[in-house]
This record gives C-alpha cells, sequence and structure tokens, in this order.
C-alpha cells in the first residue's frame, strides 16, 4: 500500500486563531527549526533605542561562540518596513555590543522576486539571511517548515586575495588595547621562532614570515575588549587536558579547520603565559609548512 499524505499550505497572516506571536514563541522554544545550526534563545522582544523591539536574539553554541543572530518574523508577504527594520535591528545590536558578529535574518511567508532582489543586493556588506515560512496543515495540525531561500557569502578564512587591511583598521574595528594583545602574543611566538609579523586582512590578523603570507599557525580578531585567538592543533586528549587546566576560555574546536577558537582577555596573556607559549609552539611544530 503506498503511504501518501497531499499537504495543505496555509497563510497564517490569514489565520483566524494563529498569530505571530505563536509562530515567534515555537522559534523560541526550539530555535533549531530555522535549520541555522545549534541555537539558543538569548532574548525575546528586546527593545532598541531607536523605538521598537527586536523579535528574537538567538546565540550560536556549536559553531563560533560569538555569533548572534537578531531574527524579525512578519507573516505574509516582506515588505520595505521589514526589510529596513531587520537591517536597523542588526546594526543596533552590532554597535551595543561589539565583541560579538551578529548576523541578521529576515522571516516572512512570501519573499517576493522583487524583495529577494533587494536583499541580495545587501548580502555581502551586510550580512542577512532569508527565510521562507511554510505553514502546513494535516488534521487539526500545523507545522511550520522553514526554507533559507537566500544565505550568508562566506569566504575562506585562507583566502587573502584582496582582503588587505592595515593596523589602524582593527584599531578601529576592535580597538587598540586589543591590536596590542596580538603585539603580545606575536612576542610569544618570536620567542621561540622568530622573523614572524603580524599580517593585517580584513578578516584577521594573520603571520607573515620574511615578507611572506599565509604562515596562519595562530591567528587574532581583536574586538572591542577581548582578542579571539584561532589556534590550529589537531585535537587529541594531551591538548584538551592542557586547554581543561587552564583558566582560557574555550570557545569552541572547529573539526573542519582543525582550530581551537579562544577569546581572551587582556590577564589571560600573563596569568596564561606558559600555556599558550606551549600551544603556540605545539601549533608551530605540526603546521604543514615546517
Amino acid at each position: 500500500m503506498e503511504n501518501y499524505i497531499k499537504l495543505e499550505t496555509i497563510s497564517l497572516k490569514d489565520h483566524p486563531e494563529i498569530n505571530e506571536k505563536w509562530v515567534q514563541q515555537k522559534i523560541e522554544e526550539d530555535p533549531s527549526i530555522l535549520g541555522l545550526g545549534n541555537l539558543s534563545l538569548r532574548q525575546s522582544e528586546k527593545m532598541q533605542q531607536t523605538g521598537g523591539r527586536l523579535d528574537i536574539l538567538l546565540q550560536d553554541d556549536d559553531g563560533d561562540s560569538d555569533t548572534r543572530y537578531t531574527v524579525e518574523l512578519q507573516l505574509g508577504k516582506t515588505d520595505e518596513t521589514h526589510i529596513i527594520r531587520t537591517i536597523e535591528y542588526w546594526d543596533n545590536e552590532r554597535k551595543r555590543n561589539q565583541d560579538y558578529n551578529y548576523v541578521a535574518v529576515i522571516i516572512a511567508e512570501d519573499i517576493t522576486n522583487r524583495f529577494f532582489n533587494v536583499i541580495s543586493l545587501f548580502n555581502g556588506s551586510i550580512p542577512i539571511i532569508a527565510i521562507k515560512l511554510t505553514a502546513i496543515k494535516i488534521k487539526d495540525m500545523i507545522g511550520l517548515h522553514f526554507t533559507t531561500v537566500l544565505g550568508l557569502i562566506t569566504h575562506d578564512e585562507e583566502e587573502e586575495a584582496g582582503e588587505g587591511a592595515d593596523r589602524a583598521y582593527w584599531i578601529k574595528l576592535g580597538s587598540e588595547d586589543t591590536v596590542k594583545m596580538a603585539d603580545t602574543l606575536l612576542s610569544y611566538i618570536n620567542g621561540f621562532a622568530t622573523g614572524f609579523e603580524l599580517n593585517y586582512t580584513k578578516r584577521y590578523i594573520g603571520l607573515s614570515r620574511n615578507g611572506m603570507a599565509g604562515k596562519n599557525f595562530v591567528s587574532f580578531t581583536p574586538r572591542k575588549s577581548k582578542l579571539k585567538l584561532v589556534v590550529k592543533l589537531e585535537k587529541n586528549d594531551e591538548i584538551d587536558e592542557i586547554i581543561n587546566g587552564s583558566d582560557l576560555n574555550l570557545l569552541m574546536y572547529n573539526n573542519r579547520r582543525r582550530q581551537y577558537r579562544f577569546a581572551l582577555k587582556q590577564e589571560d596573556l600573563s596569568n596564561s603565559k606558559e600555556i599558550l607559549v606551549d600551544l603556540f609552539k605545539k601549533a608551530y611544530e605540526s603546521f604543514p609548512w615546517k
């Protein structure tokens, strides 16, 4: 016997009982239904200094834990005010707390070609994701299906062509103090392997040696009050034990890129100097160009 059921899609905007708040609550209860990974609810209905409220603020718990998503939901068709509100609230949040990366998420039941093209124009300069919401009725139950129709334009962290920047760029994006933290960590590296310099790109601060870039067994991303540190190392029990026994704030381990990622405070550079130097040495010795 063929198991088949015809799915009935319905418009929630025209529904007599279900409203936007109900859909928002379902997302807050289980943010994974958006299909953006392992997310958790950070805040709901967050008041904005420019007026209005951000529908949902989510945080990425599986990828970089310094990534947050500002989510704006609208039943029916998206329109100009929905797009403007999404970008405005994203901009407010990233200015409010510059220690995090923020991604704008716009959700609607209908994203027309016209507005899809408008949103696409922003993608690349503004990190924005567009998601189409479809409501499905099965007997007396309603299911929600979310489809990403416009994802982020991503760049490989190792691709540095056309990504030139300078020290002033990172002082403005981060702070003078956090850029100086990168200077200090560079001095730790040159303590056991001389000739390294900071290589400023628009995505991160890497390393160069004798004028040759791409020596990134470690890299740095200055924020306003913290420094994001990436150490390229194969994950193993010995390294995990070293890190777990320290006071370092490990954000995550990226299996695909084979990277440990940390968020460093100023005091970590002195309190955990020996551990940092040990990790740097291990990364240097295992780096493929050696």
